[in-house]
């Protein structure tokens, strides 16, 4: 076998790889050797079967996967001598087409390089750890939350009002006929809850306790019951009572339907939360700041082949944020911009860097972390998590995308640990002005 290279302009590098007929042959004999002694074939007993009539029979077969095998172990070869890691898949081609057995095997093959990563001292990166201490205002407009959540009803004189809450007696009717599932008793509806089909609890706007109204609505075409689906159909309600929402007190009996024990113990894990939320907005913001100091700090050549990639990636994603009309790819392709393609160049850049460092540094994903993940994205997906999961557990490009933004940040983490962190006391409002930032940017 012979490797010549074609061609070695930046990243780009070509080679010319030759495997001769007879290493082939040879290959193949080596392969019927191995399978000769469970081979049986009429007048010859298992095991004895001549060479020449192995070639013969299963010759071909066998030259097509040793021919496969051949330049796979070549090209492997290949890069364990030279130490090149392709950025993306080498191309392999055949240059002899008209190739026949006997013929030697020419294949070409190019691909671009990953380049050689710099090293830098992370020790003199200078960093601002921003901190928010969870003030008594923040906590008691978090507790005013919780207790709106927490809402009981009473009765009120009067109208109803979208919010209220209305308790009816209903039985519907479609073509004059009651329903099977279409009554109920004392039944407590929120007006402006949307828990009924369209056009239901507007119609009870107004109502007053000892009403009765004709509610008429149409069932939606796609309703879960097709015998209802697209019907039209009537509701006689009886209104018997209108009660106005009324928050929760903040006491210990409402802090002890949140799970605390008492309200200074709810304040405290109101405080915990919030100021968990603001260690990991603070940490978004001190990783751009990182990201932006490694852009800067670290130049080297980058694969032309991954940065036109991503910037057509950038281009189509931004397209679609402008046209969320369009659910579909079925538009016409999407061409960079310059903008696009500087954007590119430094998320190939530092993608390529943080990849180098996490190797060096040994920082690994482990099975809890991706299990945890992988848990997470399936909460999206109410009664079919299991479901979700076998198909994360079945789909290594599904497991990538879930694994790459957990080792990103455990690389961050561990350039963190080395830089020079200060911390900066600020209000919740600045955060807030800071994160907003990010966005803009």
């Amino acid at each position: 076998m012979q490797v010549t290279e074609t061609l070695n302009e930046g990243l780009k590098r070509g080679y010319a790889i030759t495997v001769t007929a007879s290493e082939l042959d040879e290959k193949v004999t080596e392969k019927l050797k191995e399978a000769q002694p469970d081979i049986e074939m009429k007048g010859f007993r298992k095991g004895k079967v001549p060479m020449p009539l192995l070639k013969k029979q299963f010759g071909q077969r066998v030259l097509g996967e040793t021919m496969q095998e051949v330049i796979d172990g070549a090209m492997n070869q290949h890069f364990e001598d030279s130490g090149d890691r392709p950025a993306l898949q080498p191309e392999v081609k055949m240059t002899n087409e008209d190739w026949k057995e006997g013929d030697d095997i020419h294949v070409e093959m190019t691909y671009e390089a990953l380049p050689e990563v710099p090293e830098f001292d992370a020790s003199g990166i200078v960093l601002e750890r921003l901190v928010v201490k969870a003030d008594d205002a923040a906590v008691d407009e978090a507790l005013e939350s919780l207790a709106s959540s927490a809402q009981d009803f009473e009765d009120k004189d009067g109208a109803a009002e979208d919010g209220d809450q209305v308790v009816i007696d209903f039985v519907g009717k479609v073509d004059g006929e009651a329903f099977e599932g279409g009554a109920a008793e004392d039944y407590p509806l929120a007006l402006g809850s949307g828990s009924f089909i369209p056009g239901f609890e507007e119609q009870l706007v107004g109502v007053s306790a000892g009403d009765e109204k004709a509610v008429e609505v149409k069932f939606p075409e796609e309703y879960g019951a097709e015998h209802l689906a697209g019907k039209d159909a009537v509701f006689d309600v009886t209104v018997k009572a209108v009660k106005a929402p009324k928050a929760a007190e903040i006491n210990d009996e409402m802090a002890q339907k949140f799970g605390a024990e008492d309200l200074d113990s709810l304040k405290n894990q109101i405080r915990e939360r919030l100021e968990a939320e603001y260690a990991g907005a603070a940490r978004q913001v001190m990783k751009r700041a990182l990201l932006d100091k490694l852009d800067e700090l670290v130049s080297f050549e980058l694969p032309p082949t991954l940065v036109e990639a991503e910037a057509g990636q950038i281009a189509h994603q931004l397209w679609h944020e402008e046209n969320p009309d369009v659910h579909d790819h079925n538009h016409d392709k999407i061409e960079p911009t310059e903008e696009h393609t500087k954007l590119a160049e430094r998320r190939v850049r530092l993608g390529l860097l943080l990849a180098e460092l996490g190797q060096k540094a040994e920082v690994e994903v482990s099975e809890a972390e991706m299990t945890q993940a992988i848990m997470n994205q399936a909460r999206q997906y109410p009664g079919q998590e299991r479901e979700f999961f076998e198909y994360v557990r079945q789909n290594p490009q599904m497991q990538q995308q879930l694994r790459a933004p957990i080792f990103e940040d455990k690389v961050v983490d561990h350039i963190v640990e080395q830089a020079q962190v200060s911390e900066k006391e600020i209000t919740k409002d600045e955060l807030q002005k800071a994160v907003e930032a990010l966005d803009d940017e």
